[in-house]
């Protein structure tokens, strides 16, 4: 192919895109430097007042606008259902053993263990060792008993969790999963 300087090209000839009211491309410009970046903000800039107009219009329009997707939830991995059940069950756990030491001092500051313990010591006869209440609920004996109640929580927990992943899918393969209608506000 020859052009008007006498010069050949091998190439496929070139279309130059303007934008109307754009200042026209030189000579040396590529095809698509300014115009067809231009086409394309001028694009984004009419599809932004479109939609800002949409969002002020009457909300049937919007309605009708709206996507909605269905889905189902097919298969459950069971790895990441024992982490997640693990990191549950464990901040489950530290609850527990907080909240059971937080009850243990209020009830303490209230002197209800006092009263409980006065209330059994005039239940006994004179006796050599009396039975007192603190001997069996101490702080640091709740306490224990509360860590030891969590941690069989978090293995409990997380093999339910992950034995619930391996029912759902078993589950999910016969009848085909829980069906999800997702739509975009």
């Amino acid at each position: 192919m020859s052009t008007p300087g006498g010069a050949t090209s091998s190439g496929p000839p070139t279309t130059k895109l303007s934008t109307p009211g754009a200042p026209p491309a030189a000579a040396g410009d590529p095809p698509t430097a300014g115009g067809a970046a231009a086409k394309t903000a001028a694009a984004i800039k009419t599809a932004a007042i479109k939609t800002a107009a949409a969002a002020t219009a009457p909300s049937a329009k919007s309605r009708s606008g709206t996507r909605r997707v269905r889905l189902a939830v097919s298969r459950v991995d069971p790895w990441s259902a024992m982490k997640i059940s693990f990191l549950l069950s464990f901040a489950a756990g530290i609850g527990l053993v907080v909240t059971t030491m937080v009850l243990w001092m209020i009830l303490s500051g209230m002197s209800v263990f006092n009263d409980i313990d006065g209330l059994v010591k005039s239940m006994q006869p004179n006796s050599a060792d009396p039975f007192t209440i603190m001997d069996y609920i101490s702080f640091p004996r709740v306490t224990s008993l509360a860590m030891v109640v969590a941690v069989v929580d978090v293995i409990l927990l997380t093999a339910l969790g992950t034995l619930s992943a391996y029912l759902y899918n078993l589950s999910a393969a016969l009848v085909g999963g829980v069906q999800l209608t997702l739509t975009d506000d």
